[in-house]
């Protein structure tokens, strides 16, 4: 399969084009690289000196002279960006990483209120209080993985944090879900070697395809934000992303990262700015002409939204009422080559559409890693460019990366209330055959026993 934008139409040779003039990485944009911009300069460079050599040597000794002005104005910006960047990688590998495995109580009746509050308490900024600290110092605030796996049809909750962070973390879970078992566990993705030449994978990335400040479908939309409900009349979309991942074969793995830091972007301005917009557009305006001036004079008539303006307000207003997380979601499908199912990469990219909203918003693929070769024989006729991309978000997994060098991908802010719908305990309903829970209550030990 191959990425819509990445151009060339299908034609040999201006596939090559476009990948002289971009990088194709798709981090955050498409970024024209360096390389067509020198050849071409060097080229009018030389052609010039053979119609003009003695202009051409004044024009050298012009820029030399200058040099003290343009090369710092060249290099500084560089230099401080490689500079943060260096210190922001040196404080995260400072730090020691945990997986945590959320082992689920067999009888659970919360609804995803109880993840939101969860969440809720996960929405720290330690670290990046000034400027100091942010760019002298490199610090950055915490980050974590909510992470949804299925191995060979089992399906696990994971969560993934800084092990200085990990009490609070248990805390925060068992204040809520009082019959949950939090162990710490190995690291899955480091036990199967997706790149091996038995084995076979298939990775991508997610974003909004609309503002962020439009939210998807969440559990207040589906009725789950009432407690008492009967088990036969929810309605879970979460259970069908489980039901999907937990029915795999026994060789599959399906692996799901949602990677979340607070935000810091302005999205709750951009929702006002929306909002004022809708406003304005409920405004119908009228013309006429003045008898006495004759002058044409334009009049505003009071607002008239339909409904669906006015439920788009709300929507809007009510998702940024919530904090915000910066969400970085991924998924691999991987299996040995004699059992994996290429049918499975069509899902995968319609992973969300439990929970998209044609009047809102959805969640699609955006990046697509070794699927963006697919199409065409001579666009990589060895297989090597695909076994980079695989590499590469295979290593991107696995280290969490998301929001720092040597990896920015395509981010999404969520509220807590989005995020507690695509990530949250489920509740007894929901019966998926894989979905492991522990057969009995267990407690710790009374903190006022004597010694």
């Amino acid at each position: 399969m191959s990425d819509a934008k990445k151009g060339g139409g299908g034609l040999p040779g201006l596939h090559f084009i476009h990948s002289l003039l971009h990088s194709g990485h798709e981090d955050a944009g498409w970024d024209a690289t360096a390389r067509p911009f020198l050849i071409a300069f060097v080229v009018l460079l030389f052609g010039f000196f053979l119609f003009a050599p003695e202009q051409s040597l004044r024009n050298f000794e012009l820029v030399i002279f200058l040099s003290p002005v343009w090369l710092p104005l060249l290099l500084v910006p560089h230099a401080v960006s490689r500079f943060i960047e260096s210190r922001q990688a040196e404080n995260i590998a400072g730090y020691d990483y945990v997986l945590l495995e959320l082992r689920l109580p067999r009888e659970m009746e919360k609804t995803p209120l109880a993840m939101e509050l969860v969440l809720s308490s996960l929405h720290l900024s330690s670290g990046e209080s000034n400027w100091y600290k942010r760019f002298w110092l490199g610090r950055v605030r915490p980050s974590f993985s909510l992470e949804l796996v299925s191995l060979g049809g089992q399906v696990h909750f994971y969560l993934w944090t800084r092990e200085s962070l990990r009490r609070s973390i248990e805390s925060f879970f068992y204040a809520q879900y009082p019959g949950l078992e939090i162990v710490e566990a190995e690291d899955y993705s480091r036990l199967f070697d997706t790149l091996s030449h038995n084995n076979d994978m298939f990775g991508t990335e997610y974003s909004h395809n609309k503002p962020d400040p439009l939210p998807i479908k969440t559990y207040v939309d589906f009725g789950l934000d009432k407690p008492g409900t009967k088990p036969e009349h929810q309605t879970d979309p979460l259970a069908q992303l489980l039901e999907f991942i937990g029915s795999i074969g026994p060789k599959e793995q399906f692996w799901i990262q949602f990677i979340i830091r607070m935000t810091r972007d302005p999205w709750k301005d951009e929702a006002k700015e929306m909002i004022n917009e809708i406003r304005e557009s409920t405004v119908k305006k009228g013309r006429y002409t003045d008898p006495a001036t004759g002058k044409t004079v334009e009049t505003e008539g009071f607002p008239n939204p339909t409904k669906g303006q006015i439920d788009q307000i709300a929507a809007l207003e009510r998702n940024v009422a919530k904090q915000g997380f910066d969400v970085g979601i991924r998924a691999i499908y991987t299996a040995p080559k004699d059992a994996y199912k290429g049918v499975m990469i069509t899902h995968q990219l319609s992973l969300f559409k439990p929970f998209n909203s044609e009047t809102y918003n959805s969640l699609g693929a955006q990046s697509l890693f070794s699927a963006k070769f697919g199409d065409y024989p001579w666009e990589d006729p060895h297989g090597h460019h695909a076994h980079d991309e695989k590499v590469r978000i295979t290593e991107y997994y696995r280290r969490r990366a998301f929001f720092y060098s040597p990896y920015v991908g395509p981010k999404v802010i969520l509220s807590t209330e989005e995020l507690a719908t695509l990530y949250h305990i489920p509740s007894s309903s929901v019966a998926t055959p894989g979905l492991n829970r522990i057969q009995s209550k267990s407690g710790g030990v009374p903190a006022n026993l004597p010694v």
